[in-house]
């Protein structure tokens, strides 16, 4: 009898025990549905890295999908007479300091020495991540690297493709005025010979009344190949449909014998108002 008599006060001790701790794992768990009741509600916002050829230093909300969609229309670049193309950009911030990318250019329409043709331009994979983060007039600061995975079999731009591409970014805020800054290294090649490339653009811009902003560019790219530069002057509207849709159109003037001589563009920044990762 006492035999069992112990026994029944270890099992009864032993239930204690798991009683505590199942009510341990309640209770934090309550704390933390409670804490995340009092946390400010997930509120996205689109980050537009189009029109420009500058490409923003800071990253898209994590978690959600971002697509940059687009038409353009350029005319009297090196390569051809003129060019009718759509391109789109996927972007996917994963962690708050890592974002991944693809670009494509789906389909062209290009006129060579007046004959027409058909085609896709290439499919890029990359991954963008920020180095330090900024705020306010401290810049955020970001690297990127990019690797062409399908060159496409449409003429080129002024800007060439390339190989490999790596970016150093950095954005940032100034008296009402927000500029991003690119330094673009490529890796380009011709006839499988391979040189490099280097690239520089500034884009400043400011919001305007309602939901309108307007961006102006100045960019640089070295043409190894053509020992000539492409130099381009462009010019963006902006309209803030509403957090999730930016609308935009604007142009692009070449500035140099061998940059394309107009470009024109529209197309739009949707982020997927839906998560696609967990939190």
């Amino acid at each position: 009898m006492e035999f069992i008599s112990n026994a029944r006060e270890r099992l009864s001790r032993r239930d204690a025990r798991a009683m505590m701790r199942w009510c341990c794992i309640l209770f934090c768990l309550w704390l933390s549905l409670a804490a995340s009741a009092q946390q400010p509600p997930d509120d996205p916002s689109a980050n537009p890295g189009r029109p420009t050829v500058s490409t923003p230093a800071t990253l898209t909300p994590v978690g959600y999908l971002q697509f940059e969609t687009g038409y353009l229309y350029a005319n009297h670049s090196p390569e051809f007479s003129s060019q009718s193309s759509f391109n789109e950009v996927v972007k996917l911030a994963v962690a708050r300091r890592l974002q991944l990318l693809v670009g494509a250019g789906p389909f062209a329409h290009s006129v060579v020495d007046g004959q027409s043709g058909n085609g896709t331009g290439g499919v890029s994979l990359g991954a963008q991540g920020i180095v330090s983060m900024g705020e306010g007039a401290r810049p955020t600061i970001a690297l990127s690297y990019f690797r062409s995975v399908y060159g496409g079999d449409t003429p080129d731009l002024d800007i060439g493709s390339s190989l490999n591409s790596a970016l150093l970014l950095l954005s940032a805020d100034v008296k009402g005025f927000h500029y991003d800054t690119n330094y673009i290294f490529n890796d380009v090649s011709e006839d499988s010979v391979h040189r490099m490339q280097f690239g520089q653009t500034l884009s400043v811009s400011h919001a305007l009344t309602g939901k309108f902003s307007l961006s102006g560019e100045i960019w640089r790219f070295s043409q190894p190949f053509l020992r000539s530069n492409a130099v381009g002057n462009l010019w963006a509207l902006n309209y803030n449909v509403n957090k999730d849709l930016v609308l935009d159109g604007g142009f692009n003037r070449g500035l140099t014998s061998t940059s394309t001589r107009w470009e024109v563009f529209v197309g739009f920044t949707w982020l997927l108002p839906h998560r696609v990762l967990p939190h």
